[in-house]
């Protein structure tokens, strides 16, 4: 039976976050309909969802939650052995609502349950309500009968760290020191939150993401752990491409950077997309008051760094573009001992997201 876990922290009680590469037990994604997010109802973003979780799923297990109205679509799309649950929510983003988990060396597994107010609140936020997307985390923990700690008042989305599960985490300044998030704390009272519920000892702050209208800006777009030690880096030498300068200067902060073990850090250079994607088809997005407006011409946060490491694979966002086979190869330089596999994610993008934000993995206890 799944509980509240009240007057501790997952440091005081031994639980730590590891690394998304270390073994896992599954992943979860949620269902895209929203109509004043997805093109044409979400039809098209359905079956890039679907390519997602049929990919995922060759390597690990595969559980989509989905709202009532769309669960006997949901589950006519999706294979048999993707397992489907029906769940309210607002939007489909599961790496940011769904709970963040750690686990302790005795085999036990909780989860971090952030308080979400959907990238920003009423400061900046991306739509109101959010209501039913900050249950989504405690009904992750139910489901899998999995403790989990709420950290009311402290607001956090799984797609702005990354950890290496030794001590050392990744996040960006222009993400967690946004006015939407958590204005009333210090930059060292953010760190000591990390600290406490993520067993946190350092933490690399690059400076700027690459999208500040959406995310403010989320790490796993520019940056993650290869594995202890290792960390991979969006990547151009093209000064008109849009994302230069933060590639740029976030390469530079890793490469001058040691993690929480002394350790200076070997950087992977990520190419980025030849040509900027561009949105499409915005006239099939509904336009709803409250919720961010989007046109044709747009430019998309189109990142191939927006990968989910899985179980003996990776997989890898696919635009159209040239570089798309140049991401696969230094992918695969990077985990030459994992199946890496690209999937065609441009309709995910279309919406302000990608792999990693559609998806929440849930690690394997030792």
């Amino acid at each position: 039976m799944a509980k509240r876990i009240e007057g501790s922290t997952p440091r005081q009680d031994g639980f730590r976050m590891p690394g998304e590469f270390e073994e896992q037990k599954c992943v979860f994604m949620i269902w895209p309909e929203r109509p004043d997010n997805w093109r044409n109802g979400g039809k098209p973003a359905q079956k890039s969802f679907a390519d997602v979780a049929i990919a995922i799923s060759e390597f690990e297990p595969v559980t989509v939650l989905v709202s009532n109205a769309q669960y006997k679509n949901c589950r006519n799309i999706l294979p048999k052995n993707i397992r489907v649950v029906e769940a309210s929510n607002d939007d489909a983003w599961v790496r940011d609502c769904g709970p963040t988990f750690v686990i302790n060396d005795k085999g036990d597994i909780r989860g971090c349950d952030w308080e979400f107010n959907a990238w920003g609140g009423l400061v900046d936020g991306l739509y109101f309500p959010w209501a039913n997307d900050d249950q989504i985390a405690q009904k992750v923990c139910e489901i899998e009968g999995v403790d989990s700690y709420r950290t009311d008042g402290f607001v956090l989305e799984g797609g702005s760290i990354h950890a290496d599960g030794e001590g050392t985490l990744l996040t960006t300044e222009m993400c967690l020191l946004s006015e939407g998030r958590n204005p009333h704390m210090t930059k060292e009272e953010i760190e000591q939150k990390l600290g406490d519920y993520l067993s946190i000892d350092k933490v690399i702050w690059i400076k700027d993401g690459i999208d500040p209208e959406e995310t403010n800006g989320h790490i796993d777009d520019v940056a993650c752990f290869v594995k202890p030690g290792e960390v991979a880096c969006i990547w151009t030498d093209d000064p008109e491409n849009p994302f230069y300068k933060q590639s740029q200067d976030a390469y530079k902060t890793l490469t001058e950077a040691t993690d929480a073990k002394g350790r200076k850090l070997k950087v992977h250079k990520l190419c980025l997309t030849k040509k900027p994607i561009l949105l499409q088809g915005a006239e099939a997005i509904d336009s709803v008051e409250g919720t961010l407006p989007r046109e044709d011409g747009d430019i998309c946060i189109a990142s191939y760094m927006n990968f989910l490491i899985v179980n003996g694979g990776v997989i890898v966002p696919q635009y159209g573009d040239e570089n798309d086979s140049l991401a696969i190869e230094q992918i695969k330089e990077m985990f030459p001992d994992r199946k890496v596999v690209g999937v065609d994610t441009k309709e995910v993008v279309y919406g302000g997201g990608n792999v990693h934000c559609i998806t929440q993995h849930m690690p394997k206890a030792k």
